[in-house]
């Protein structure tokens, strides 16, 4: 027997340029946490484990971030998924309350990173390829194209476009489409680290980080936290919860299998069979389908993996990623809103707050309350969080 879970209370700081902000990561916590519990009118107290993610601190940093929170003796549990440790903490939170172990779990995550490009290894082994948990892509990379000087995980995903650009002719145009159209919509997010508007042809115009990626085009490393309490229907019920209550209609979470890595190409390899996996079964579990989505908030770390995103959802065809963002299809008055927050490309990206920042936005989105950002009507959000190592979360999130 399972029982539901349900998101009652969300909250996160706003993601900031690292050392813009005197603060550490407790504080981030403490700031992300605080919210989550006070927008669920629920006490640090009632909550009987937590799921802390987080990339670049040292072991049971969690403790100490929560610890800011309350010293309540609960088990503390620390994740790390690369890019995805959001979404996994979120994850870890539902399968605690779906079986029963738990009533009531506070979802975090967390970063405090440097300034610069991130290093092709995430946490463990940047710059170290013969010990990175990330060698073999990185192995397929250059087997393929070779190794440049440019950032290595701007480099894996740039190849990546150079290889839909040649199979699929998408456009260098279409590819800044995306960078344009998420800057457009985190000027009404005033948790983006960014607010800028610029045009496709200024984002084409940007300084080129790896070709075609361009400035634009590539999540910041960032600073900040986000947090979700995740709560049994029977929780909900008790304390009058239902209208603040989004269900987590359906969730999965799949690593890289054969696919990824036997064709030889950059775009297996950055996770787009992964990607498939997780959306068919977090649909299988939900009873839905894309066509029943409204708003989604996808892992755009760099614009080219948006566009291989639409793909693997089943937005669109292989291969028609690049005209569908053109179309105007993923933005306000089109078919999907994809990242009203702005993604990661404007939103910003510590990686172990993003899958939770993500769902924060989702969560307002289908109440009905992110403002100027809003999404009209919107029911059903879907969330979709990959790291390379590799994992991909999809969570589906509807309206109790």
């Amino acid at each position: 027997m399972t029982t539901k879970a349900y998101v009652v209370g969300v909250g996160m700081t706003k993601f900031e340029k690292p050392e813009t902000r005197d603060w550490q990561y407790w504080d981030m916590v403490k700031e992300a946490g605080t919210a989550a519990l006070a927008d669920a009118g629920v006490p640090y107290a009632r909550v009987e484990q937590a799921a802390v993610g987080y990339c670049f601190q040292a072991s049971t940093a969690g403790q100490r971030a929560v610890y800011e929170l309350g010293l309540s003796g609960i088990p503390v549990y620390n994740l790390n998924n690369n890019c995805a440790t959001g979404s996994t903490a979120l994850m870890t939170a539902r399968q605690f309350v779906e079986g029963g172990i738990a009533d009531c779990v506070l979802a975090v995550g967390f970063e405090k990173m440097a300034r610069g490009s991130l290093g092709g290894g995430g946490s463990a082994g940047a710059g170290d390829f013969a010990t990175s948990p990330v060698a073999r892509h990185y192995g397929i990379m250059a087997a393929a194209h070779g190794f440049e000087m440019s950032p290595p995980t701007a480099q894996i995903f740039g190849n990546a476009a150079r290889e839909h650009m040649e199979r699929y002719g998408t456009t260098e145009a279409q590819l800044a489409a995306v960078g344009a159209k998420n800057h457009r919509h985190s000027a009404n997010n005033p948790n983006a680290q960014f607010q800028d508007v610029y045009t496709v042809d200024e984002i084409l115009a940007a300084k080129t980080v790896h070709r075609p990626l361009t400035k634009l085009q590539c999540s910041p490393t960032s600073d900040g936290a986000a947090a979700a309490l995740v709560v049994s229907e029977r929780f909900v019920d008790e304390h009058g919860l239902r209208d603040r209550a989004v269900e987590i209609a359906g969730q999965a979470m799949t690593t890289d299998t054969e696919e990824s890595f036997a064709s030889g190409s950059c775009i297996d390899a950055v996770g787009r069979p992964m990607s498939r996996a997780a959306a068919r079964q977090a649909f299988e579990r939900s009873g839905l389908g894309i066509e029943d989505v409204d708003v989604i908030e996808l892992h755009d770390c760099f614009s080219v993996n948006e566009l291989l995103t639409y793909e693997a959802l089943g937005m669109c065809e292989e291969g028609a990623s690049g005209k569908l963002v053109e179309s105007g299809a993923t933005t306000y008055g089109g078919r999907w809103v994809v990242n009203p927050s702005g993604g990661l490309i404007s939103k910003g990206h510590p990686l172990g707050a993003t899958g939770l920042a993500q769902a924060a936005e989702l969560v307002w989105q289908v109440r009905g309350e992110a403002g100027a950002r809003q999404v009209a009507e919107a029911r059903v959000g879907l969330a979709h969080n990959i790291g390379l190592g590799g994992a991909a979360v999809v969570t589906l999130l509807r309206k109790a």
